[in-house]
């Protein structure tokens, strides 16, 4: 019933921006297509992909040519994406990220909190790697589940459990920021950023954001000693449960020797971009035939081609035909303006105070972040050149670290969803450490952009 509800709220919007408002204004038609599509996508009246092929067809036959519309297929950013799909797919089916993950947790030599904090670090490192927070979360998920019912047969694990699985549903979210190609979202955030700054690279990206990020993982870790305290466990048990996981995968195979030179080869070539001038997606799409090659790669084609994510690469086209739609019009402009007019009056830093928070707020409404940031960032980007003291890309960034985690809600992303699948934690544990959380996050990212960013940029 909600769907039908939605739909038709969707087609009344489109008959009076386009129908009844025939002669209305660029801006006005791209506000009315802002506003249908995004009640589809958030709505889900349709998959993410079909409901992105309407608006392919409404902006073609009201805002732009249908050649216009479709180029944004063929942008470097959709087939970075296309690259990583199949680099992360090879790098989980040979069993190198179980096996990286593994090794990882062993560290913690059977500390119960040592082990949520390598729990965190885990993601940071197979971020890296893997550009979903579904995929990366699911496979953290599954590891942390194998051994706390392991376990917890024998005693309490309930604290822990907690905080392993909330760590995933937050440290998800943002370690996927960490590297430009750590999730759609941050890959469409790559592409705004180097639309505002000649010197975003693989490497400064990681100088801006690990800050925040690594400050937040601090803080997260002790919040979690304070609310939830972990059990103490038995360590030797928790290390040889680890162990044998690990010693489950055998020796290293042929394929994960392959994978780590293709993985490591391709990271280098990103890392060192401002050297030798090859970009990021030119990069990925090496790395991408690398994985297929024969006598070096690990998978054919038709095995490479289950990893790809079709739907996702629509629905990431349409978010950037969208933005752009947005920004070419006018709409965004005069939506800037008039926030800038209105917020005319208050000091620079209270209005990116101001502007941190309502981002805040307004993400608990989003599922979909890379949607969401589809308006966030344009908008921010504009704003940022109207506001003394901070640049385009300052402002932007903030925008962008305040919309990628949700704090307060399951709903808030799939990666939440996933985590509480598993019955480790409530709703209202997580209102428990996501109001403080939330708070942390905010002051972190105020700090980087008072401070931080100043001196780094």
């Amino acid at each position: 019933m909600k769907k039908q509800i939605l739909l038709g709220l969707s087609a009344a919007l489109y008959l009076l921006f386009f129908w009844v408002g025939a002669d209305w204004s660029p801006e006005v038609k791209a506000g009315g297509t802002l506003l249908i599509i995004q009640i589809l996508w958030i709505g889900r009246v349709f998959p993410l992909a079909f409901s992105s092929l309407i608006l392919i067809v409404i902006l073609s036959f009201h805002l732009t040519s249908y050649e216009d519309a479709l180029s944004y297929l063929g942008s470097s950013l959709v087939w970075l994406l296309f690259s990583t799909f199949i680099l992360a797919h090879a790098f989980v089916s040979t069993g190198l990220a179980s096996r990286v993950a593994l090794s990882i947790l062993n560290l913690a030599k059977g500390s119960g909190r040592l082990l949520i904090f390598l729990s965190f670090f885990m993601m940071f490192v197979l971020t890296v790697f893997i550009p979903s927070n579904i995929g990366k979360g699911k496979l953290t998920s599954d590891i942390l589940d194998r051994l706390l019912v392991e376990l917890k047969a024998i005693q309490p694990t309930t604290n822990l459990g907690k905080s392993f699985f909330i760590g995933v549903a937050y440290v998800s979210a943002v370690s996927a920021a960490f590297v430009p190609t750590g999730a759609s979202s941050t890959i469409y955030a790559f592409g705004m950023f180097s639309s505002v700054s000649d010197s975003m690279s693989y490497t400064n990206w990681l100088l801006y954001f690990s800050f925040p990020m690594g400050l937040f993982v601090l803080l997260l870790w002790f919040l979690f000693q304070s609310v939830f305290p972990a059990e103490r466990v038995d360590r030797e048990m928790v290390n040889d449960l680890l162990t044998s996981q690990k010693q489950k995968l055998g020796t290293w195979s042929a394929k994960e020797v392959r994978m780590t030179l293709i993985i490591t080869i391709t990271l280098l070539l990103w890392l060192t971009q401002v050297w030798h001038g090859y970009s990021i997606p030119q990069v990925g799409m090496l790395g991408a035939v690398m994985v297929v090659f024969p006598f070096i790669g690990v998978l054919d084609w038709e095995e490479a081609k289950a990893g790809i994510n079709w739907d996702m690469m629509i629905f990431f086209a349409a978010t950037l035909m969208l933005s752009n739609m947005l920004i070419d019009t006018g709409a965004m402009g005069s939506f800037a303006a008039w926030i800038t007019s209105s917020l005319g009056g208050l000091h620079p830093v209270t209005v990116v105070i101001l502007l941190c928070v309502l981002t805040a707020l307004a993400r608990v409404l989003f599922v979909n972040v890379l949607g969401f940031l589809t308006v966030a960032l344009p908008l921010a980007i504009m704003l940022g050149e109207n506001i003394a003291v901070f640049s385009p890309l300052e402002v932007a960034m903030a925008v962008y670290l305040m919309g990628i985690p949700g704090f307060l809600l399951i709903t808030q992303s799939p990666v939440h969803l996933i985590s509480y699948s598993y019955n480790y934690f409530s709703q209202r544990d997580l209102l428990r450490v996501g109001v403080i959380a939330m708070l942390g996050w905010l002051a972190i990212v105020l700090v980087s952009i008072f401070f931080y960013w100043k001196w780094m940029i």
